[in-house]
């Protein structure tokens, strides 16, 4: 296993093969333009056919001679989302990166009157696609001198509200499940450190152009912008794994 600390790879994504999960909304269209800017080839993959070439083509055209490439897969089919992984790193021979970007929302008017469909739907959406994409990545990220796993989560996690407790409890779970892979990584690295990473980015909400457009007096206040959550995705590969594994990165105050 090769130490992402000690490798002059460090910093750079230039060549670095990361996979996109949820690629096809505008969070998915930030980082792979992001992704793809900085010289990583971009492997994305959306439930969404339609969207996802989109995003693939919006991203290969800002980028010329950018690799991106998209593929349509069920992340709720663990065999599926194994292939997935492996087919990435055959193709590229290696994989460095799973940016997991797969959401949704649904909350209630109050606590008494939460749906629990909603949680059997956030359930698949937001944990299950973290446990199928962290399992399926897991091994090829630890043969990569730069792997990085990184989840996006959301405040309500650490402060849950009463209309919001099925998306809380389903953010609370996906950090669990991250911070258990953090610790696989920790456990691999011995006592040269992990090798690989995985990280949370917690966010309040996001905001695009097109939300700004539609509600022009709207101050979004707290909202981290799509652009600005690339970035960040970008940034967790510009630290050595060992300072960001585990870790909660915080792009919103801490409540």
């Amino acid at each position: 296993m090769n130490s992402g600390n000690e490798t002059g790879d460090l910093g750079s994504l230039k060549g670095a093969v990361v996979a996109v999960a949820g690629a096809g909304g505008p969070a998915g269209r930030a980082a792979l333009l992001r992704l793809a800017e900085a010289g990583a080839v971009v492997v994305a993959s959306d439930a969404d056919p339609a969207r996802l070439a989109e995003a693939v083509d919006a991203a290969r055209y800002a980028h010329g001679g950018a690799t991106v490439t998209g593929d349509t897969v069920d992340l709720l089919d663990l065999d599926a989302t194994k292939e997935w992984a492996a087919r990435t790193e055959k193709e590229f021979g290696r994989v460095d990166g799973l940016v997991h970007l797969v959401g949704g929302w649904r909350g209630s008017t109050s606590f008494t009157e939460t749906d629990l469909g909603d949680w059997d739907f956030l359930e698949k959406l937001l944990i299950r696609t973290v446990q199928h994409t962290s399992i399926a990545f897991h091994d090829a990220l630890l043969r990569s001198d730069r792997g990085r796993y990184v989840l996006v989560s959301q405040s309500g996690a650490h402060k849950p509200v009463a209309n919001n407790a099925a998306y809380n409890a389903g953010k609370a779970a996906a950090e669990a499940w991250t911070l258990a892979m953090a610790d696989s990584f920790r456990k691999a690295g011995g006592e040269e450190g992990p090798g690989a990473a995985a990280a949370i980015l917690v966010i309040k909400a996001l905001v695009h152009d097109a939300m700004r457009a539609e509600r022009p007096n709207a101050k979004f206040a707290g909202f981290t912008d799509v652009k600005e959550l690339a970035e960040a995705i970008a940034g967790v590969w510009e630290r050595p794994a060992i300072d960001v594994n585990g870790q909660r990165l915080w792009l919103t105050p801490q409540p």
